[in-house]
């Protein structure tokens, strides 16, 4: 099977809720790529310093009932969201590493050859006791290339 690849826009929004912190929300568009895989799609886009992790490539391996989220580069990490199922994830950073559990209360994607959208939302723990609730959208289209 051959891979198909396709130039798309990347609408991001996010929101990260953690104990004792402010709410921290995030909106961004940045150009990626959508390339189909067998049992699904993969979507990548590289991190800008817009996000704080810039040097990084993230890449969602996005499955019927399953979406991967790998970071490499200044920043390494590999998060499973599957609804219903906690997963141990190691994140690591410059000033060292951390396992946390994410358990994800709703995986839902509509991402196809044309686009589509992938929403999640998911808990954050560390010796699992509840960090945080976060949930991110990522609206995508084919990048329209203007003459």
């Amino acid at each position: 099977m051959s891979k198909l690849t396709k130039n798309v826009m990347i609408s991001i929004t996010g929101l990260q809720e953690y104990e004792n912190a402010e709410t921290d929300a995030i909106e961004l568009t940045t150009a990626g790529a959508l390339t189909k895989i067998p049992g699904g799609y993969q979507l990548s886009y590289e991190e800008s310093a817009l996000t704080g992790m810039e040097g990084t490539l993230t890449s969602f391996e996005i499955s019927p009932n399953r979406v991967v989220l790998t970071r490499t580069g200044q920043l390494n990490s590999e998060m499973v969201f599957e609804k219903g199922v906690r997963h141990l994830s190691l994140y690591s950073t410059p000033m060292g590493s951390l396992e946390v559990g994410v358990a994800a209360r709703k995986v839902h994607s509509t991402i196809n050859d044309q686009g589509g959208e992938l929403v999640i939302n998911y808990a954050i723990d560390i010796d699992h006791q509840l960090a945080g609730e976060n949930s991110f959208s990522l609206k995508v289209r084919e990048a329209r290339i203007s003459q």
